[in-house]
């Protein structure tokens, strides 16, 4: 099993407080005789706002000598999980969580935006210290 993001903790405290239901920690994601790791499996209740919605949550936090890399990373990492869940998992939608600083300092520069713009990356912003759910960018 892969290391925690540093901030994952954090991340999962923030979905839990947005009345999430932590499901998987981490998300076993099984292709034939492929496993490989998410983050979080979360699930709204069915009473609550997202009816029965279901997340599989990929936590990232753009800390790496170079955020270009890191970017890099999350996409390919990104591409390859949604491809698995929508075969394995379809009911289930991916994101990527990150921190409002690595939101605020490199993910709303104007090259970024555009490759997630392009991409079509959904993100769930996450204020770390407060582990509150600021935003969600579909």
């Amino acid at each position: 099993m892969p290391k925690l993001d540093i901030i994952h903790n954090a991340v999962k405290n923030a979905l839990i407080k947005d009345g999430w239901l932590i499901t998987d920690d981490p998300y076993v994601i099984r292709y034939q005789r492929t496993v490989l790791y998410a983050d979080l499996g979360a699930e709204r209740p069915i009473a609550v706002e997202r009816n029965g919605q279901k997340l599989v949550v990929e936590v990232k936090s753009f800390i790496g000598t170079s955020k270009i890399k890191d970017l890099k990373e999350v996409l390919g990492q990104y591409d390859i999980y949604r491809y698995l869940i929508e075969e394995t998992a379809p009911d289930r939608k991916l994101y990527i969580a990150v921190s409002k600083v690595a939101y605020n300092t490199f993910l709303t520069q104007d090259v970024t935006q555009f490759i997630l713009n392009k991409h079509q990356l959904p993100i769930i912003v996450v204020d770390i210290e407060t582990e509150e759910v600021l935003q969600w960018i579909n």
